[in-house]
């Protein structure tokens, strides 16, 4: 779920956009792959969104109009649902904040690590009670942080930044969404690490029932996901 670069598919770029669509595309190497991901009445037109919905409705129209010369007026943009918990807090910090999320770049190696998890720990220090886990741009820094400690096998701290982000995934990645799955998957990893068995498996529970729809269960990802689950069941049983 990273951009990594850029393919083309011809039949699957006749898919029209939704910020709220029925389809989702994950990928298995080249492989392109599109599931449904809720019940799709029969001439319902099958969407995708082309951009990423944590964005407030105005970034998302601009960048909907600049990259694809149209404008978005569904029910979602109309509403401008959930704008208001993603710029929740005081507007000086969650500017700062995103300034510094829209700097990084992703580094090559362990220093430049270190140098990114500082900058985190001293913003997200520094404006602990002026912005809330569910601001995107504080929710962006917590994932950024959580990247930085696992790239320096700092486990714990890694884990105690990736469980603020669960509640904020769930309230912007409602239903079955890959993003989220992925989250849960990564966080049940850590919480494993750690010899937490029982949290980690009902994180890894709740992983592997949005990925079966997500990625479905041939995906190399969902694999790994199952293996995991299946060792942390292993162990419960042994306890």
């Amino acid at each position: 779920m990273q951009d990594v670069g850029v393919g083309l598919y011809p039949s699957m770029s006749l898919l029209n956009h939704s910020c709220d669509p029925n389809c989702v595309i994950v990928f298995e190497g080249f492989q392109l792959l599109l599931h449904s991901v809720r019940e799709i009445q029969i001439g319902e037109e099958l969407t995708i969104s082309y951009v990423e919905s944590l964005m407030p409705t105005r970034e998302r129209q601009k960048q909907l109009l600049r990259q694809y010369c149209f404008e978005c007026d569904c029910p979602l943009c109309q509403n401008q649902e959930k704008d208001a918990e993603k710029l929740a807090g005081e507007e000086h910090a969650w500017k700062e904040v995103k300034d510094a999320v829209n700097e990084v770049r992703y580094p090559k190696s362990k220093e430049e690590w270190k140098h990114v998890l500082v900058r985190c720990q001293n913003l997200l220090r520094s404006h602990k009670g002026h912005l809330p886990d569910t601001n995107i741009y504080q929710l962006k820094m917590l994932d950024c942080a959580m990247d930085a400690c696992i790239n320096l096998e700092s486990w714990e701290e890694a884990l105690y930044y990736g469980s603020r982000t669960l509640e904020p995934y769930r309230l912007y990645y409602p239903g079955f969404h890959p993003l989220r799955a992925v989250q849960l998957m990564r966080v049940g990893k850590l919480q494993y690490s750690q010899g937490m068995v029982p949290q980690a498996l009902e994180t890894l529970k709740q992983a592997y029932n949005i990925m079966k729809v997500t990625h479905g269960t041939d995906h190399s990802l969902m694999k790994v996901l199952m293996e995991i689950k299946e060792e942390c069941e292993a162990m419960m049983r042994l306890q």
